[in-house]
């Protein structure tokens, strides 16, 4: 084994890199080639260097200055995904929760200071298993108190996990078994279109292409024509197709009709009803060694999902003629819908980043961009007349001193309010461009708004907004304030927060709300892209909450409202109200339509019945412990419901339990597999379930089956400090996602017969995986090099004195060396077992050659 190279992503503005100490570990990984932000002038010359256990930690303070770190008079500050016990330490050092999870260490009485070259070690404890390196602490920066308003970044910071939890990682040899589970195919197996169409007849024969086609296409679908000639331009000149446009968003009006000064095949596209689907979505794809190609949609989103397919039909290799396939296709969507949800709040994303992702997602027929506007970290849309939402609420860094002029640092954005992640917003003609680019490509946004909790960036906001107008304008001061001065609810949120949530006792907070739809629905109808529905948060509200806000027990009284659950009800009746009254739909979190209980002993979630026929969509992300069947219910008791499954689509999950894999863990891992092998109809059948708890739980009836509209991935970003990771995290998975929410449920999910499923499952999962290897990402590598989607490692087994190696994707070239150094471009290929013997390294590469993980093991 090998020690672990650098993990190379960025965690701060200020370029403080994560470091893996030295450790046995099964996989190197992968170059994430995220570029460094240079230290700027005047930050602190301290070392800090953090290393954990499985509880305790350590940071290491070096002062390599001139000038002793005095006995007292400073803080160093940083922030910790993990739970910290705080209070007194050993050598006079204390650990104190600034707010939510900003920390701070501080010298107390008997502390000696730290001289010049001398080197302090800090022992503490986490109250959470430190087994990823994701929880380790990030930003740090130096405060001293007579300049308590400016922050000085730690630089030269390094974070290692010698003492992770041993035996999380996946070895080699466990790698391999799982691998085998999928057969390699040859190329002609693979199935010619992804995701998998509802029908495909092909015919015999081939059209010839060999130039750019001749595209003829109604004025209506001028975007289409402009996408039919950015699919054929990696194999044909640019201006072969007249006017074509460079993108669908840049399409020009001329398009369609210079396109027939083009000599290839005709490819017509047109708008008429597609026999049997309803979906406005269904197409038809017809390829005809005679009369070329036509598509024809229900609608112009039809066309496009036409064209997709198509594109799949192309060479994956540009080429200046080639054979199409003669064939038919019938297809539509299973599900209208089929989402990402991104987290714009925690780690903002410029509007380049949603644009490309955009792109893709349109590429493999997603439909939904659910925006994560707002959390207790950011808001991230600028509403006119309330410019302190964007002014306070959309910055991060540090400040001393009673009236906060910006929230404080989280997620290690560190000290400065200039952090492009911690720090950002989207400007109104921001929102309206990304609105428009998403319709051009037939994707809907569907913004989210976080309330009642997860709202302490909006919160904070309209406390300071009531600070600035108190005096000069009282009445307007109090318009939008959210918060109860007087209340004293003891409540804490999962992000430990204890001021986050809006009070409904306020009529302003419905007033505030009220602006807020308005503003958002007036930039869609500028957009030209009308508002259909609105996220309205409803996840997370901590028991305790409003519970001694005398705001809140007076609306109670005057209402005979006895619970906070019947001020739940109240406050989602009034946002349904506002929502209604502007032709909106009201969609959020499970707990929106959901209700807790006493059952057992246990706390259970419950369909409400006070929404339940009032036309509320649900994302259920909740399929734990007690919880698994929650979707079932809710569809049964009457709620739409997008199916959002913690254990399977959430994306910011770590792939696997690898203390080096970037992500999260709080529910354990989320593999390619998993993903793949979600059932949305019967997603108990091969849970991973004691079969003791499956008894009791509920099934889907004919009509909660109805009420299913689909499935999202779930892009939370509390780790995802580059668009870089957004790439890794969501592929290959997203493609899962996109064959499990268009395609029908595969023989295997249906099959009763446990041994045929098996059979039946592991053919699927060969062609699946295969198709991605060999077709959907090597076409991805070569029209767009720059996603850099997740190269998982090779799995190795030593068999009959030889190295086996296998890779998830079969069709990614595998190289390996026997020095124990990392493979390169130049090292040999696999191309059978390996029967060198030494420190066998190998990893897979993509078609550009960039590297995945390198997985090792010795073979004496």
């Amino acid at each position: 084994m090998q020690p672990c190279s650098n993990l190379a992503f960025a965690l701060s503005a200020l370029a403080i890199a994560i470091k893996l100490a030295p450790a046995a570990m099964a996989a190197t990984p992968p170059p994430l080639a995220i570029p460094a932000v240079a230290v700027k002038a005047g930050a602190s010359a301290l070392q800090v260097r953090w290393e954990s256990g499985a509880r305790e930690a350590r940071f290491v303070i070096t002062n390599p200055d001139s000038k002793p770190l005095p006995p007292a008079g400073w803080a160093i500050y940083f922030n910790s995904m993990a739970g910290i016990e705080t209070g007194a330490l050993d050598g006079g050092l204390a650990l104190e929760q600034v707010g939510g999870a900003l920390y701070r260490l501080r010298p107390g009485a008997g502390f000696p200071g730290v001289a010049p070259g001398q080197a302090l070690t800090v022992a503490y404890r986490h109250t959470d298993v430190l087994n990823r390196i994701s929880k380790a602490p990030t930003g740090p920066y130096l405060v001293f108190d007579d300049a308590s308003a400016t922050g000085l970044a730690i630089g030269d910071y390094q974070a290692g996990m010698p003492g992770a939890v041993p035996g999380a990682a996946p070895t080699p040899q466990a790698i391999y078994q799982r691998n085998a589970l999928a057969d390699d195919l040859p190329a002609g197996a693979l199935p010619p279109i992804f995701p998998t169409p509802r029908s495909l007849a092909p015919h015999g024969g081939q059209l010839r292409v060999a130039a750019m086609p001749r595209v003829t296409a109604p004025s209506s679908l001028i975007n289409e024509a402009a996408l039919a000639h950015a699919i054929f331009r990696r194999h044909f000149s640019a201006n072969a197709g007249g006017a074509a446009a460079a993108n669908v968003a840049n399409a020009n009006a001329n398009a369609a009709s210079a396109a027939s000064a083009a000599s290839g095949p005709p490819l017509r596209l047109e708008l008429r009803p597609i026999a049997g689907p309803s979906s406005p979505e269904a197409y038809e794809l017809r390829v005809d060694p005679v009369a070329g190609i036509a598509i024809a949609g229900n609608t112009a989103a039809g066309v496009a999902m036409g064209l997709q397919s198509l594109r799949d039909l192309l060479p994956v290799e540009a080429s200046a003629a080639f054979d199409l396939p003669a064939l038919a296709v019938s297809d539509a969507p299973r599900f209208p819908h089929r989402g990402l949800l991104l987290d714009v709040s925690r780690n903002f994303q410029r509007k380049e980043t949603v644009f490309r992702l955009l792109d893709q997602m349109a590429r493999y027929k997603l439909n939904t961009l659910h925006f994560h506007l707002t959390d207790d970290e950011g808001w991230r849309i600028e509403i006119a007349g309330i410019p302190e939402l964007t002014a306070i609420g959309a910055r991060r860094g540090h400040e001393s001193g009673p009236v906060a002029t910006r929230l404080e640092p989280a997620y290690g954005s560190g000290s400065g309010v200039d952090d492009p992640h911690g720090g950002g917003y989207y400007t109104r003609a921001d929102y309206i461009e990304i609105l428009r680019y998403a319709a051009a490509r037939h994707i809907d946004v569907i913004p989210e708004i976080e309330m009642p909790g997860h709202a302490r960036a909006a919160v904070k906001a309209m406390e300071a907004r009531h600070r600035r107008l108190e005096k000069s304008r009282p009445a307007e001061a109090r318009r939008y304030l959210l918060s109860d001065a007087d209340d004293r609810s003891v409540y804490k949120s999962p992000q430990l927060y204890t001021d986050h949530v809006m009070n409904p006792g306020l009529e302003s907070t419905f007033t505030f709300i009220e602006r807020v739809v308005a503003e958002v629905a007036a930039l869609h109808k500028r957009a030209g892209v009308p508002l259909k529905t609105m996220h309205v948060g409803g996840d997370e509200l901590p028991d305790g909450a409003w519970e001694k806000s005398p705001r809140a027990a007076a609306l109670m009284k005057r209402r005979n409202i006895d619970s906070t659950a019947g001020l739940w009800d109240y406050f989602y009746d009034r946002v349904a109200t506002i929502l209604r009254k502007r032709g909106l739909g009201a969609s959020g979190w499970e707990e929106m339509g959901a209700r807790k209980v006493m059952a057992g002993g246990k706390a259970k979630l419950i369909p409400n019945p006070v929404f339940s026929r009032r036309g509320f969509q649900l994302y259920v992300w909740n399929n734990t412990e007690g919880a698994e069947d929650l979707a079932y219910r809710l569809a049964n008791g009457g709620y739409d419901v997008v199916l959002a499954p913690v254990t399977n689509l959430y994306f910011d999950m770590a792939h696997n339990a690898s203390a080096e894999e970037p992500g999260v863990d709080w529910n354990g891992p989320v593999e390619l597999d998993r993903v793949y092998d979600f059932i949305p109809y019967d997603y108990l059948r091969n849970a991973d379930i004691d079969p003791a708890r499956k008894l009791g739980k509920e099934g889907l009836g004919d009509d909660g089956r109805r009420r299913i509209r689909g499935l999202e991935g779930t892009l939370f970003t509390e780790t995802v400090r580059d668009p870089a990771l957004i790439d890794y995290l969501t592929m290959p998975r997203m493609l899962a996602l996109a064959e499990r929410a268009w395609a029908a449920d595969p023989a295997w999910a249906t099959e009763p017969d446990g041994a045929k499923a098996k059979v039946l499952h592991r053919a699927a999962w060969s062609g699946f995986v295969n198709a991605l290897g060999k077709r959907v990402l090597p076409r991805l590598d070569l029209e767009d090099g720059g996603v850099r989607y997740r190269i998982a490692p090779p799995g190795l087994m030593i068999e009959g004195g030889r190295v086996m190696a296998n890779h998830q994707l079969p069709g990614l070239a595998l190289r390996y060396t026997t020095d124990g150094s990392d493979p390169t471009m130049a090292s040999a290929l696999v191309s059978g077992p390996i029967s060198e013997h030494g420190a066998i390294a190998v990893a897979a590469f993509d078609r550009n050659g960039r590297r995945g993980w390198v997985s090792r093991i010795d073979h004496p």
